[in-house]
């Protein structure tokens, strides 16, 4: 892990400065940016977007799925926890405590709005990331791909529905084709435009040096997203510090509760650890660029729920490094009574 990766949580947090005293400092800059859409789906996000997840994608080879049978319980426990708990926790954690518990607290106008965010978030598991933190817990690298890969295929006709279905019941109207372009935008054109490439770069014996090479341009497109999204969300930040803080119990509750769900079912499955780190820590973290994405296009740029999305970027980070550390610390504990399956 490079130095630059070592203090990620420390650069995220500065870019979450800039781009916060950037938006204020020149609020018609980031407003022409905001502007800058097709089918709302903002393009300049976009771009960035691809810059950081293709490199990530061109890693996985969709082969990979073959081993899905190897890996079977870890495979299982990350499907199930991911996409039959996850989006129902998220969503009944957003109506107990955005709904009821701190409802006097926040603009009464964006509480479904709020809600609605925090669904975008759990409907939507981690895809990138999980990369980062399987290596920090000394994940096994092939179950990390297999499950990125078959939870990909999973999300391109999950997402969708499971959105719909958990907004509907909180009474907020979908725009099927917004919805549906975002998932295409953010999921299905990058793994296609990372397939060809990583075909052709394997075909020209070019992949290694492509990804030594591409590796710093994905971490700071990461970090320019947050300097981007923190300018949009700027002034409702410094405008609503407590709005902020409100929303992250919730996200917080859920990156920690799913987490254990996962890791605990891992364990009592008899997977081995290398396996359970990685399984469980796909479901605590978030495909926050799509929740992002899909909020902004669904609600636009100043809406309650592009900064419900916004706050899991800002949280995120630091909640998985701590998950990261329980992972690695816990294996003696993990292991003490787990047999081995081959």
């Amino acid at each position: 892990m490079t130095l630059f990766e070592r203090y990620l949580t420390l650069w995220v947090f500065l870019c979450i400065v800039a781009g916060v005293l950037l938006g204020q400092m020149s609020p018609g800059v980031f407003a022409a940016i905001g502007g800058m859409e097709i089918s709302k789906v903002n393009l300049p996000v976009a771009i960035l977007v691809w810059l950081m997840i293709i490199p990530m994608l061109v890693k996985i080879d969709l082969a990979a799925l073959k081993q899905v049978t190897k890996h079977w319980r870890g495979i299982g426990i990350t499907l199930f926890v991911n996409w039959a708990i996850k989006p129902f926790t998220m969503a009944l954690l957003g109506w107990l405590f955005i709904g009821w518990l701190f409802r006097s607290w926040l603009p009464e106008a964006q509480i479904d709005s709020y809600i609605a965010g925090l669904i975008l978030l759990g409907a939507a598991p981690c895809t990138a990331m999980v990369f980062v933190w399987s290596n920090l817990s000394q994940g096994e690298p092939h179950f990390t791909l297999s499950q990125v890969a078959l939870n990909d295929a999973v999300m391109v006709v999950a997402f969708a529905p499971i959105v719909a279905l958990l907004l509907g019941l909180s009474a907020i109207v979908i725009p099927w084709d917004t919805l549906l372009l975002s998932v295409v935008i953010y999921i299905v054109i990058p793994v296609i435009i990372s397939q060809i490439l990583r075909r052709g770069l394997i075909a020209a014996a070019r992949l290694d040096d492509f990804l030594k090479t591409i590796q710093p341009v994905s971490l700071l497109a990461l970090l320019a997203t947050l300097v981007l999204l923190f300018a949009f969300q700027g002034e409702q930040i410094l405008a609503q510090p407590l709005v902020i803080l409100l929303l992250a119990v919730p996200i917080a509750i859920q990156g920690y509760a799913i987490f254990g769900i996962g890791y605990l079912m891992n364990k009592i499955s008899g997977e081995q650890h290398c396996i359970a780190g990685p399984s469980a820590l796909i479901g605590a973290s978030n495909f926050f660029e799509l929740a992002v994405a899909t909020a902004i296009s669904l609600f636009g740029l100043d809406s309650g729920a592009a900064l419900a999305t916004v706050v899991g970027v800002l949280i995120e980070v630091p909640v998985m490094l701590s998950l990261v550390k329980i992972v690695n610390g816990s294996k003696a504990w993990y292991e003490r009574g787990v047999s081995r399956h081959a």
